[in-house]
C-alpha cells in the first residue's frame, strides 16, 4: 500500500470519508485543505463580523435605525447605475433630443447667472450649434423638436432681466 502524508496506511485510491480521518481528499488536487477551508468560510465570516462589532466598525453607520431604501419594491435591475447618476449629479446621459430640451428649458437660468454680454452671445451661438449639429444628424430616439435662439432677441430679453 502507498502512505502519503496524512493518509497513514490508506490506499491513495480511497476516497470516502471516515469520522476518524477526517475530509476526503479533493479529487482534483489530491489535498483536503481546500475543501476544509470552504467548510470553515461561514465561521470565519461570522468571527470577523463578530470583531468588527466589537471593535466598534458599524456603530454610527449613516441610515442607522433607518428602514433600508427600496426595500419590499419590484427588483430594478439598474438600481446601481440610476444610485450612481443621483449621487455623483451626472448629466448629458441623455438622448440628444431629450438634452436640447432640458438645456433649452435651463438655458436662460444660466444666462441669468452671466454678468458679461459676450459670455451670453457665446452660450447662446454654442446652444445654437448643438441643436444645428443635431438637426443634422440621423438621430434615433425622440423627435427634435428644440428650436435655436435668435441670439438678439434673447440678449435683449437678458439685459431686461438684468435691469439695463
Amino acid at each position: 500500500m502507498a502512505t502519503d502524508e496524512g493518509t497513514e496506511g490508506r490506499s491513495s485510491s480511497s476516497e470516502p470519508t471516515t469520522p476518524a480521518r477526517g475530509p476526503a481528499r479533493d479529487p482534483r488536487t489530491g489535498r483536503a485543505a481546500a475543501r476544509a477551508r470552504i467548510a470553515q468560510q461561514a465561521t470565519w465570516v461570522d468571527l470577523q463580523i463578530q470583531r468588527a462589532q466589537e471593535q466598534g466598525a458599524f456603530d454610527n453607520l449613516p441610515g442607522r435605525g433607518k428602514p433600508i431604501e427600496g426595500l419590499g419594491k419590484q427588483h430594478d435591475p439598474d438600481w446601481w447605475l440610476k444610485k450612481l447618476v443621483e449621487r455623483e449629479q451626472i448629466t448629458g446621459v441623455l438622448p440628444p433630443a431629450l438634452q436640447l430640451r432640458k438645456d433649452d428649458a435651463e438655458l436662460d437660468a444660466r444666462l441669468g447667472a452671466m454678468s458679461v454680454e459676450a459670455d451670453v452671445r457665446r452660450e447662446i451661438e454654442e446652444f445654437n450649434e448643438r441643436v444645428r449639429a443635431a438637426r443634422l444628424q440621423p438621430l434615433g430616439g425622440p423627435p427634435m423638436i428644440t428650436q435655436q435662439r435668435d441670439v438678439e432677441e434673447t440678449v435683449a430679453a437678458w439685459r431686461e432681466r438684468r435691469g439695463r
